[in-house]
């Protein structure tokens, strides 16, 4: 799933949570962004299943590993600049 952005102003797992559900992605999740964003690192890693993880360091491995992924626009514009 791609998101427009994802942004947290302070490191809140039950907002990171929140959002997680809304968008439908419970469970195993990879969350990617396109820089490292500590409050959104922070609030993903007390969620059982879920993986915070930036577009310049993404491995096919936590890809397959995960059974929803969540990209924002700016880390799938990185993603095809290093895969493609």
């Amino acid at each position: 799933m791609v998101i427009d952005a994802i942004k947290m102003d302070a490191p809140k797992t039950s907002e990171f949570a929140k959002f997680l559900k809304a968008v439908g992605c419970e469970g195993k999740t990879l969350v990617v962004t396109a820089a490292a964003d500590q409050n959104v690192v922070k609030s993903g890693r007390n969620i059982p299943g879920c993986e915070v993880t930036f577009a310049g360091v993404l491995n096919v491995y936590d890809v397959l590993n995960a059974t929803k992924l969540v990209v924002d626009k700016a880390a799938l514009a990185t993603i095809e600049e290093v895969f493609a």
